[in-house]
C-alpha cells in the first residue's frame, strides 16, 4: 500500500470517507457484537485517537499492542488472557458484511470464511472435503483451488494450542493458517463457510474498487450549503460547513467531507470520495477517485481513477492521465493491476506546478515536488524534486 502507508496504518486508509477499520466495526456491531480488542502496532496512536474506547459507536474497545509485526498468529496469542470461549478474528484490511458475520457467530467449530475468486495466485487458498478443510495453501504459484481465505474466522480456545506448536514461516511470521493446519493434522475438525461479500485490499488500486462498492450504499444528505445553479444528481452526501458553489455539477454516488470548498463550475463524477477540508475549484473534473483530507485541486485540473493523499496541492492545469493509448491493462512496478483505467497513486503533501502532466499508473511518494510543465511517470520516491 505504499506510498499511502508511509504516514498511516493500512487499516486507517479511507474508503467513502471512513477508515477501512470503521467499516468493519460498523458491520460487526450491526451483527450484534459489542466487545472488541484491536491489536495495534505500526502508528497505533492514529487508531487509538480515532476510535478511543468505542463509545461513539456504542461498543467497547480495548487495545493490545503488537510491538513487532510477527504475524496474525502472534497477534492472536497476545490476547489469550483477554478472551473467554469462542471469539471472532477479523483481519483489519478487508471489508465483509453483517450477514456473513452473523452466520459465523452461530458456528461451534474453528471456522474459516472463504470466498471464491477468479485468480487466487496472490492469496491463501484451501482444499475442502465435505464440510471440512483438509489443507491450507499460503500464496501458492499454482493454487489448487479458487476458494480464498477471506481473513474472517471463528475460533475456539483450541486455536491457542495450535499456535503454540508452530514456528515462523518463510516470511518470518507466525501464520494463523499454519496453526489451523496443525489442528487439522492433529485430528481437529476445522470447518468453513462461504461468504457472499468480500473486498480484499492488497494494493493501492484496490482502494478504488472498494470505494466504488461502498459508495453504492450511501444516501443523499446535505449538511452544508449548496448555492443556486449548482446541479446535484444521484446519491450525494455533503458534509457540515461545506460550500458547493454555483455552476458545480455533481453526479453521485459521491461523498464530500466537512469544511470543503467546491466549485464554482467544477464537475465531480460518480464513485468519488473527497475528504474533509478539501478545495475542488473552477474547471476541475474528477471521476472515480479518492481525495484525502486537506488536499487542494483548485484550477483547471483533471484526475480520474486516482488516489490522492492528504495535504496535496495540484497546480493550475495539472492533468493525470488514466488510459493507455492502446487501451491495455496498466502495470505498476511490474504488477498487472487488471485495470484498463488507472491514473496515479499519490502520497501525502505532494505539490505540482502549473501544467504538470502525470502519466497513467504513476506512483508518487510523499513530499514530492513536481515543477511547472514537468511530465512524470513510473514510480517516484518520496521527497523527490522533478523539474
Amino acid at each position: 500500500m505504499r506510498p499511502l502507508t508511509y504516514t498511516r496504518p493500512k487499516t486507517m486508509l479511507p474508503l467513502a470517507n471512513k477508515p477501512i477499520l470503521e467499516h468493519l466495526l460498523i458491520e460487526a456491531k450491526n451483527a450484534g457484537i459489542r466487545d472488541f480488542i484491536f491489536v495495534v502496532g505500526y502508528r497505533d496512536e492514529q487508531v487509538r485517537d480515532y476510535f478511543g474506547d468505542g463509545e461513539q459507536w456504542g461498543v467497547n474497545i480495548a487495545y493490545s499492542t503488537q510491538r513487532k509485526q510477527l504475524g496474525t498468529a502472534d497477534a492472536i496469542m497476545m490476547v489469550e488472557s483477554l478472551v473467554n470461549g469462542n471469539f471472532l478474528v477479523i483481519n483489519g484490511d478487508i471489508i465483509v458484511n453483517q450477514k456473513d458475520i452473523n452466520s459465523l457467530i452461530n458456528k461451534n467449530d474453528n471456522t474459516m470464511s472463504l470466498f471464491e475468486v477468479e485468480n487466487a495466485r496472490d492469496l491463501g487458498v484451501v482444499e475442502i472435503k465435505g464440510d471440512s478443510i483438509v489443507c491450507i495453501h499460503e500464496k501458492s504459484e499454482k493454487p489448487p483451488s479458487r476458494m480464498a481465505n477471506a481473513g474472517l474466522y471463528l475460533f475456539t480456545p483450541d486455536i491457542f494450542d495450535g499456535i503454540s506448536q508452530i514456528s515462523k514461516s518463510q516470511r518470518g511470521e507466525y501464520e494463523i493458517t499454519d496453526a489451523l493446519q496443525m489442528l487439522i493434522e492433529g485430528g481437529h475438525h476445522v470447518s468453513y463457510q462461504e461468504i457472499s461479500y468480500w473486498l480484499n485490499l492488497s494494493y493501492p488500486w484496490d482502494l478504488l474498487t472498494a470505494n466504488e462498492s461502498l459508495l453504492g450504499r450511501i444516501k443523499s444528505q446535505n449538511r452544508g450549503t449548496v448555492e443556486d445553479n449548482a446541479v446535484i444528481k444521484g446519491a450525494v452526501y455533503i458534509g457540515e460547513n461545506t460550500l458547493v458553489r454555483s455552476g458545480s455539477y455533481i453526479v453521485g454516488p459521491v461523498v464530500i467531507g466537512q469544511n470543503c470548498d467546491i466549485g464554482p463550475n467544477c464537475y465531480i463524477r460518480p464513485a468519488t470520495a473527497i475528504g474533509d477540508n478539501c478545495h475542488i475549484g473552477s474547471a476541475v473534473e474528477i471521476k472515480n477517485s479518492i481525495v484525502m483530507k486537506g488536499s487542494k485541486i483548485p484550477h483547471h485540473n483533471y484526475l480520474g481513477d486516482s488516489v490522492i493523499g492528504a495535504g496535496c496541492n495540484l497546480g493550475a492545469g495539472t492533468k493525470i492521465a488514466n488510459l493507455r493509448l492502446d487501451k491495455k491493462n496498466i502495470n505498476i512496478a511490474g504488477i498487472n493491476t487488471a485495470r484498463r483505467k488507472l491514473g496515479a497513486i499519490i502520497g501525502d503533501n505532494v505539490q505540482t506546478g502549473i501544467n504538470a502532466c502525470i502519466d497513467v499508473g504513476s506512483m508518487i511518494g510523499d513530499n514530492t515536488h513536481i515543477g511547472p510543465g514537468a511530465i512524470v511517470g513510473g514510480s517516484i520516491l518520496s521527497d523527490s524534486k522533478i523539474f
